[in-house]
């Protein structure tokens, strides 16, 4: 393959990522945890978006649990979106593994 062509497709390869990084940005992915007490919603790019706690989940003699449910809830909804997001860049790039990339 020529110079040239290896230079064109990692351009297209280039301008694509940034589009799918956008892309990301405004999806979302939810995590729950104790039977939906707790739900994280996270976008594309793992960044914790909201935070919704039902008034059930507080117990002010137990706020371990509580804390235990939020970390959970974050955890699967940055698992959610980590795991779409890496699923989409391994479309662009063929599997090939880029340094600094999602």
């Amino acid at each position: 393959m020529a110079k040239g062509n290896i230079m064109l497709q990692a351009r297209r390869m280039q301008s694509q990522i940034q589009q799918l990084q956008e892309e990301l940005s405004e999806q979302t992915f939810e995590g729950g945890s104790g039977g939906g007490l707790v739900k994280v919603t996270a976008d594309g790019r793992q960044k914790v978006r909201k935070i919704d706690i039902d008034p059930e989940a507080i117990d002010p003699e137990d706020l371990g649990e509580l804390a235990d449910l939020v970390t959970a809830a974050v955890n699967m909804a940055i698992s959610a979106s980590l795991s779409h997001s890496k699923a989409e860049m391994k479309k662009i790039t063929g599997g090939l593994a880029l340094p600094g990339m999602i």
